[in-house]
């Protein structure tokens, strides 16, 4: 069978919550749809999923479905908000690693269908640093870190990267200052990172961007949409469409490291690994 095209699978996490994390993961998957890119959002926050409640969606069945036989892929997908899909939160990672063969064959065939139309499938994880969080970060091939101006923010960040890094090999990753004042505030947290990973750590990071503090942000989470759409104009929806652009300009990935059931192959592997 050739190999389909290969889709950019992206870890959105953080060191600690609050910082905004999935904000950034739906407004990304709306800035990136609006660009004409094909966009799946995985819900993977398996202990406080809230990609549904942020957009107003009402999930009645989820990944754990599909693993069981007793729905597909396509059956689990909702369209979102943005015009981008969204697989809901499944039971856990523990499920994973339980996985029959078939059981594991099925699903790296059901997501195998999906690659012929999709560009980007975005993972927005837990934050921390739980078995959960490893198991996504390391499937996946880019990972994006999410800070705030707190210093516990920045802390937990270098926590998370340096225990993806030392211990799971991870070694390329991504910055976003969220709900910062200015576009320098933005880049100097990202130095306050940068300067920790450089002088302890052997690994690249970058920094993708900066959302500012927009009372736009606030009104778009009570409205249950993204900032993207229902307030296009406003300054966190220009920076999420800056951010987008910047995304797409990121290499593409080569052959089967980028394609959707190398991502559940690994996702597998990784949680059979933590549980064991």
């Amino acid at each position: 069978m050739a190999n389909p095209r290969p889709v950019k699978v992206i870890a959105i996490t953080s060191g600690k919550g609050g910082v905004g994390k999935t904000n950034v993961s739906v407004n990304l998957a709306a800035a990136l749809s609006a660009r004409n890119q094909r966009v799946m959002l995985m819900d993977a926050d398996l202990g406080l999923a809230n990609v549904d409640v942020m957009l107003g969606l009402s999930p009645r069945k989820n990944l754990s479905h599909v693993i069981d036989g007793t729905a597909t892929l396509d059956e689990v997908l909702l369209r979102a908000p943005g015009d981008f899909t969204i697989v809901p939160a499944s039971s856990g990672t523990q499920r994973m690693a339980e996985l029959t063969p078939a059981e594991h064959a099925g699903l790296i065939r059901s997501f195998s269908e999906l690659s012929h139309d999709l560009d980007y499938l975005l993972v927005d994880t837990a934050a921390g640093i739980s078995d959960g969080v490893m198991s996504f970060a390391k499937a996946s091939r880019e990972v994006m870190v999410v800070v705030c101006d707190e210093p516990s923010s920045i802390t937990d960040a270098y926590a998370l990267i340096k225990v993806l890094n030392r211990d799971h090999g991870v070694e390329r990753f991504h910055m976003v200052a969220n709900r910062v004042r200015s576009p320098e505030e933005g880049r100097m947290l990202f130095r306050k990172l940068s300067a920790a990973t450089d002088r302890f750590l052997d690994l690249a990071i970058d920094y993708v961007g900066m959302v500012p503090e927009d009372d736009c942000l606030r009104r778009a989470v009570q409205k249950q949409q993204p900032v993207v759409t229902s307030f296009p104009g406003s300054p966190a929806a220009r920076a999420f469409k800056d951010m987008a652009m910047r995304v797409q300009k990121w290499p593409m990935p080569a052959q089967m490291v980028g394609n959707l059931e190398f991502f559940v192959e690994r996702l597998v592997q990784y949680s059979a690994g933590e549980v064991s």
